[in-house]
Parts: structure tokens; sequence; C-alpha cells
């Protein structure tokens, strides 16, 4: 066999040893992360919350699904949705329901508490009204006096009863919590509220859901918010093996692609601090 025959072997002898070590590793990767049940990433989910998680024909769709669909295999697990209303997803994580949160979960301090985030996107919220009503509030002080619908739990609602506090005096702002979205905006369809505020993706689905009888009327992202999948306190070996997917992905430039579909952008770490610390 010539030099460069006898190169050319080694070099495919070499490559075809560093593959298979490769595959053990990372074999050993996969099975070295433990959940709840072997094999499966069970991820908590409430799926009532088009565009980040709802049921189409059967299966889980949004944001949350597109990014485990991305993490889960590279882990070797196979993902399982367990839907779950907003307002519990945390007691259910700490009740080893499920292993991850993936539903838009929005990073605040006291949540931080009690489960560690990965961020994954950035959003804020919107305000939604009637389309015949002349009610066209642009900012959370327009709110004095108004019966606000929201989602049980949601993060801003302790931002709302701030600024009515702070701006409304004897005229505050009425929140009322619905244990979905679509309820809240069939709230506002039905005129039991006056206005709903929600998240800015949820709530341009709603007013396309609702064939045009709602409309946005505020002008630019209110109380921007970081959301993050959370993981239970403790967890930390299943923390560290998504989060070294989720950062092979963004710096792949897969993950820029998937949130472009979806009109959102990823925070900065400045920012994701800023969320853990409840700093403006």
């Amino acid at each position: 066999m010539s030099s460069i025959g006898q190169y050319a072997a080694r070099t495919r002898r070499l490559l075809a040893c560093t593959l298979v070590a490769g595959l053990v590793v990372g074999g050993a990767q996969a099975a070295d992360v433990r959940t709840i049940e072997p094999g499966v990433l069970l991820a908590g989910s409430d799926q009532v919350y088009p565009p980040y998680d709802y049921v189409e024909n059967g299966e889980t769709k949004g944001l949350d699904a597109d990014v485990m669909a991305l993490v889960a295999p590279k882990l070797g697990l196979e993902v399982r949705f367990v839907d779950t209303r907003f307002a519990n997803l945390i007691a259910g994580l700490q009740a080893n329901r499920f292993d991850i949160i993936a539903s838009a979960l929005y990073v605040t301090p006291a949540r931080a508490q009690v489960v560690d985030y990965i961020p994954y996107a950035k959003t804020g919220g919107s305000l939604m009204v009637r389309s015949d009503d002349s009610f066209a509030p642009k900012e959370p002080e327009d709110l004095c006096g108004k019966r606000v619908g929201n989602l049980k739990g949601a993060a801003w609602v302790p931002e709302l009863q701030k600024t009515s506090d702070a701006h409304c005096a004897s005229n505050p702002i009425g929140v009322q919590e619905y244990a979905t979205s679509a309820e809240a905006a069939q709230a506002l369809l039905s005129r039991g509220v006056d206005v709903v505020f929600d998240d800015a993706g949820v709530s341009q689905a709603a007013v396309a859901a609702s064939g045009n009888r709602l409309k946005i009327t505020s002008e630019k992202i209110l109380f921007p918010v970081v959301i993050g999948l959370g993981i239970k306190k403790g967890n930390e070996q299943l923390l560290d093996a998504v989060k070294a997917q989720m950062d092979a992905l963004i710096a792949s430039g897969e993950y820029g692609a998937l949130l472009k579909k979806y009109n959102l952008q990823m925070p900065t770490a400045e920012e994701f601090q800023n969320a853990l610390s409840g700093k403006e």
C-alpha cells in the first residue's frame, strides 16, 4: 500500500474510533440524565395559551413544543407534556408531577426562590379591548376605574396593583383573574371586563381567533419580561444538561431561527439578571 493509501486508512480508522467514542460519551450523558419517568422528559405546560402552548389535532403545538423538540432528543429523552393550568405549574413541579416547566413562564424574583430558570425568550404585555369600544388605553395608567381581565397567576398582576396604588387613588384598577387567557378574552367579548391585559403574542392570537372582534390598543410592549424554562431547585443535573443543549442551539443559530418564527428575541444576560432581581 502506498504511503498515501496508508495515511488514508489510518485517517478512516481514527475517524471511526472518534465517532464510536462520541456515541459512547453521548449515550452516557443521556443515560445520566435522571427524570421522573426513565427515558421521558415530563414537561408541565398550560396548553390553552397560543401561540406558546396549545393542542391541535391531539398534538401539543407552539413555541414550547418546538423548544422541547429541539432539546429533548439531544438528551436522549422523549417529551411528554402534562397539561396544567398556569397557576398550578410551580406547585406541580415541586410535587414532582413533571421535570420541567415549558409554558412561557415569566422570570420573577418570587418564582426564582423555588425554581431555577433557563432563559429562552423575552416578551411583554398588550392591552386589548372590543373593536366596537371607543376606550383605547395605551398605558397601564389609563386603566384606573376599569375592570381588567388577566390570566390567573400572571406576573403583571402585581404590577397592575402597583400602578393602581400609585396613580388611581379612589378610582382603582379592578383586576379580575381567569384560569385561561381564552376565558379572559371571552369575558371581554361578553362585556364582563372592559379590557384584557395579556402577553403580546397571546393577544395577537386572540384578535385573530375572535375574527377581529377584539383589537390591541397599546402601542408598545408593556412590562417587558424574560421567559424561562423552569426546573426544580436542587435538580442541578437536569438544569446543567438542558442549559448545555440550549447554549449549543443558540451558538449554532438554530435557536435564533426558531425565535424569529414567533417574532421573539433572546434576552441578554443583563436582562435575565435584572428579571431575577426585580430590577427595572
